[in-house]
């Protein structure tokens, strides 16, 4: 099985005085890349969030948001941290002891000091585990997500690989005809060109030029690396920068094929060939 690193996962999970959300996205990137937008509320998780992707994920870059929600049905019990609100009394104290003219604390604004209403919220124990274990099931969804696009791009690989192989079995009969034909043809230029010219050192100088032409070594090149593509893709696993280097390779040897072509049907399947390389090239990107 191999892997897109497109995909995306959301999970919800109430816990009595609220509702955790939490929500993962995906897109390529040539490492793996984290980025997290956390509440402060649950800032304390990030370490296990950070530890618990990297043991999922090998690339990709990461995008994720966790919030605390407040709960519509859960009751909400406000009750003061006392000893809060006493050590905030003694910073009063203290500030207003320096400073006569600061105005003094509302209540509002001490209802809305953080962490006055404490017992509001859930404990960091419970938190860390109620966040592990929605962090555990939105990473399934992702993995799963991302399974199923790698299946579709491993389906699209292996049927570019199918048709490139069929373009290098139509070119192989064509070439010995294509190399006699450009043989032919150059000789004749040569003696139009020189009609002095000694018969058999034209038919030498044509062997020698169509030795360099002769692209089946290119063609089997290809087949090679047709052959491990399909294999890589076979295997499965974080296989993106292997085929990306075989996309490589099998440019370099169409480029070469179209280079050294000597007859229209040649360069023909050449361009054909670099056209479905290009559309693997493009999908492998995407690959874990």
């Amino acid at each position: 099985m191999i892997y897109s690193m497109t995909g995306y996962a959301a999970q919800m999970r109430d816990i009595g005085r609220g509702i955790l959300h939490l929500e993962l996205r995906t897109v390529n990137s040539r490492y793996l890349d984290m980025n997290f937008r956390i509440a402060e509320e649950v800032r304390i998780v990030e370490p296990a969030l950070r530890e618990m992707i990297s043991g999922r994920l090998n690339r990709g870059k990461v995008d994720c948001r966790l919030n605390l929600l407040p709960s519509a049905t859960a009751p909400r019990e406000a009750s003061l941290n006392r000893a809060l609100l006493q050590q905030l009394a003694t910073l009063q104290l203290g500030v207003r002891d320096q400073l006569p003219e600061a105005s003094p604390l509302t209540v509002a604004d001490v209802l809305r000091w953080p962490g006055m209403l404490g017992d509001d919220q859930p404990g960091a124990d419970t938190l860390q585990a109620e966040c592990t274990a929605l962090a555990q099931a939105a990473l399934d969804e992702l993995v799963a997500t991302r399974a199923r696009e790698g299946g579709k791009l491993a389906a699209m690989i292996l049927e570019r690989v199918e048709r490139m192989r069929a373009l290098v079995a139509e070119a192989g009969p064509k070439l010995p005809q294509a190399l006699a034909d450009y043989q032919e043809r150059m000789a004749t230029r040569l003696r139009e060109a020189a009609a002095s010219l000694d018969e058999e050192r034209i038919r030498q100088e044509m062997g020698l030029f169509a030795t360099r032409v002769d692209v089946a070594e290119e063609l089997n090149r290809l087949v090679a690396h047709l052959d491990e593509v399909a294999r890589v893709v076979g295997k499965g696993g974080a296989i993106g920068k292997r085929l990306d280097f075989l996309m490589q390779e099998l440019n370099r040897e169409a480029n070469t094929l179209a280079s050294k072509s000597v007859s229209a049907e040649i360069t023909a399947i050449a361009v054909d060939m670099k056209l479905l390389i290009e559309q693997m090239r493009e999908q492998v990107q995407n690959i874990e």
